[in-house]
């Protein structure tokens, strides 16, 4: 076993290894594999890379876009070139957001695992850094970027050409002046840690320093009455206040002699405002503090619409990598689109279109190993099947064999008038899909219920549907059958769901369905959801893998809302807004007003409900930090705008926005209320958007940040901005000052 000792030179040992550098293997497919030299900066947090044939050019990425290391054969990639190098050389860094992963192939099993144990103890020292560190970081790596000739020095009219990099536009003067006052060693120069000093000072955030004295009793620092006067008043904190003043200094009070004193200096202060408690996101909400113990259907359930594509419909690749993605950001219900495919094994893709083809057995294994690591809640798998009797007895097997005990198939026909729990179904995989029904039908014949012949109705440059208006007919196998947990059925009626369906029989409605159904028999509607599990899938129209609006189906109650995770934008931040709640687990509770089935909820006249508490919302939007440039010319700074977006009911859609502020992307102070009547706050979402105004063209988006609206806590608060596809843009943030009134 290895010693303390031995671990800790072995650590050292393999920075040193990776400092040094070294030619890795970037494997792109079996035909594309090229040397490159890799290595690790001095700074132990960035990594550049160069071809062998280019003499002086690396570039870059940091450890902290690094979500995973994988050792051995973990992606499609290096499974394809498994027969020619050896598992123990392969190893490959999965990135945050949508960029792809980076597959490498070391020359000996040795200096694979240098760069495997490496980044990952790199990765845990950036993991465990408190918020002041990951600052001086930011600013660290910047000037890094600046500091051309490697001296580690840089002069003032290189601060303020990396100044103009970081988004900030200064007063000339006023910045001179602090230059001078940072450069302790009188060279005219910055070394890296005096240049954090002076980002500091000229991004004093004066806003707070207001705010501070005005509940500082000696205009030094917080006493412990002060902070719990402010706890009380500002953050609607109420009784345990005092003991919570007492807690953030210690938590968050850098100065030894200030937290001996039990009072709080204005870094302390702004420690605590930028951080999760001082956030717009209440903390107790974060982790999972909802009853799990209710019927399935009772819950909104985190859904992905042809989990395989990475791209669109058409012609885009399917792989596993779009599974791992979906899965690791709390999915819990997946879609596999299974056909024939050759020698006998069914392959996984969007039928008849040119997207790319994935062995089944690979997805099922693949959804084996991810399943339960974001959730230990259960996971639901939706199988369109397209396969002929003899691949269906294949699909069985796998399912069966690769799936072992995580495979629920003890059926609840009888057995319940509703569906298990979430909690009552841990670490359990749910198939859903078409069942055989032997009564009806002795050849084990269904009906061809399913998307794709939806789809087909949907699509306009779809082939012509049959004419003799009979549906089509599948065999299905028994083997497979049998292993159905919820059974795929065609809706005719709420009348008849109500009076013939079973539990587990779920229904999927496209998009305009929903949507027809939610607008003309809405009441029915939302009482069928408190009983059975619903399905919405995207219009077979979207062929760009687009998403429609996800709350119109929230708003009924309908549970399993299958969006493309692989498309950003709009309606994903709401889905991410939503599930981010609760544990980030893919299950949130469905608000009582759509679980009660003797009181029904009208989404369309939400003031008709009998318990109707509308409430005003007041957003001041006080200033912006460190917002990231949009366009890359050294000489374009963001005229920033802030626009508050409510989703909910559709009388609660709205949307109100800031002015623009000129060039400013550093310290941009808005100071402007936005006020907003809220009629059903429980079905509420809050998207908050940053944008680059341009008078021109379209405005370009610098970050977002959603929620639901029962998630948000009152007072002076920081929302922390995330990019386009979710990952976060440290430290982009916003201040605001948050209102809520009840009418």
């Amino acid at each position: 076993m290895e010693t303390p000792q031995t671990c800790c030179e072995q650590g050292h040992q393999n920075l040193e290894a990776m400092k040094a550098g070294m030619f890795l293997r970037k494997v792109k497919s079996r035909m594309w594999k090229r040397q490159r030299h890799y290595k690790l900066q001095e700074d132990c947090k960035t990594i550049a890379y160069k071809s062998s044939w280019a003499i002086n050019s690396y570039s870059t990425f940091s450890i902290s876009d690094v979500e995973a290391v994988r050792e051995g054969h973990q992606s499609e990639t290096l499974l394809g070139v498994a027969d020619e190098f050896p598992a123990d050389r392969c190893f490959t860094l999965v990135f945050r957001g949508r960029r792809g992963n980076l597959d490498l192939v070391a020359d000996s099993a040795k200096e694979a695992q240098a760069w495997i144990k490496g980044i990952r103890a790199l990765m845990e020292n950036m993991e465990n850094m408190d918020e002041s560190t990951k600052l001086d970081q930011w600013i660290s790596d910047w000037f890094m970027k600046a500091d051309l000739n490697k001296d580690g020095r840089i002069n003032f009219k290189e601060a303020k050409k990396l100044l103009k990099m970081m988004n900030v536009d200064m007063n000339e003067e006023h910045a001179c002046c602090l230059f001078v006052m940072a450069d302790k060693s009188e060279t005219g120069t910055l070394v890296d840690q005096e240049f954090v000093e002076f980002y500091k000072m000229l991004t004093e955030r004066t806003e707070v320093l207001d705010l501070f004295q005005d509940y500082s009793s000696d205009g030094q620092s917080l006493s412990q009455c002060d902070l719990e006067e402010f706890l009380r008043e500002e953050q609607l904190e109420g009784e345990s206040s005092y003991e919570h003043a007492l807690q953030l200094i210690d938590r968050y009070e850098p100065s030894d002699t200030a937290r001996m004193n039990h009072s709080m200096t204005i870094d302390g202060f702004l420690m605590y405002l930028t951080s999760p408690e001082g956030s717009i996101f209440n903390p107790e909400q974060q982790g999972l503090f909802q009853d799990m113990s209710q019927p399935l259907a009772h819950y909104y359930i985190s859904s992905s619409h042809n989990t395989y594509l990475m791209e669109d419909q058409l012609k885009g690749p399917s792989s596993v990598e779009a599974y791992i993605q979906a899965l690791k950001r709390g999915c819990r219900c997946v879609e596999v689109d299974c056909w024939n495919g050759p020698n006998g094994e069914p392959v996984v893709y969007h039928g008849h279109t040119l997207t790319s083809k994935i062995l089944l057995t690979d997805v099922i294994t693949t959804i084996a190993n991810y399943a339960f690591k974001a959730s230990e809640y259960p996971l639901i798998v939706s199988i369109e099947n397209h396969c002929s009797i003899e691949q269906q007895e294949v699909m069985a097997r796998y399912f069966r064999d690769i799936l072992g005990d995580m495979l629920l198939t003890n059926k609840v026909d009888g057995v319940s008038s509703e569906l298990p729990s979430p909690e009552a179904l841990k670490r359990k995989i749910l198939l859903k899909g078409k069942i055989r029904n032997e009564s009806e039908s002795p050849t084990g014949e269904v009906s061809d219920e399913d998307e794709a012949a939806e789809i087909n109705k949907d699509s306009l440059a779809s082939e012509s549907p049959p004419t003799d208006g009979k549906k089509s007919k599948q065999n299905l196998c028994k083997e497979l059958s049998d292993l159905m947990f919820c059974k795929s059925v065609h809706f005719h009626s709420f009348e008849h769901s109500r009076t013939s369906a079973k539990p587990n029989e779920m229904s999927s409605f496209s998009e305009s369905k929903a949507r027809k159904y939610s607008k003309e028999a809405g009441l029915d509607f939302a009482l069928h959801n408190t009983r059975q599990l619903t399905r919405v899938y995207p219009s077979g129209m979207r062929t760009d893998s687009s998403n429609y609006c996800p709350v119109d189906m929230w708003n009924t109650g309908c549970q399993i809302v299958a969006l493309n995770f692989q498309t950003a934008g709009m309606e994903m931040d709401l889905n991410d807004g939503l599930f981010t709640q609760n544990g980030c687990s893919g299950y949130v509770l469905k608000p009582e007003i759509l679980r009660k089935r003797e009181r029904l909820f009208d989404s369309e006249n939400p003031e008709k409900r009998e318990d109707y508490h509308p409430v005003q919302f007041y957003v001041k939007v006080i200033s912006g930090q460190q917002l990231p440039k949009v366009k890359q010319k050294d000489w374009s700074i963001v005229d920033p705008l802030v626009r508050v977006e409510i989703y909910g009911v559709p009388l609660d859609h709205a949307k109100q926005e800031t002015k623009y502020i000129d060039n400013n992307g550093f310290n941009p102070h808005w100071n402007e209320t936005l006020q907003f009547k809220i009629h059903t706050p429980e079905l509420a979402l809050v998207r908050f958007v940053v944008e680059d105004y341009d008078k021109a063209s379209r405005n370009d988006f610098i970050g977002q940040y959603t929620l639901p609206f029962t998630c948000i806590q009152p007072g002076y608060r920081h929302l922390h901005l995330l990019s386009k596809d979710g990952t976060s843009i440290h430290p982009s943030s916003i201040f605001v000052h948050i209102k809520i009134k009840e009418l």
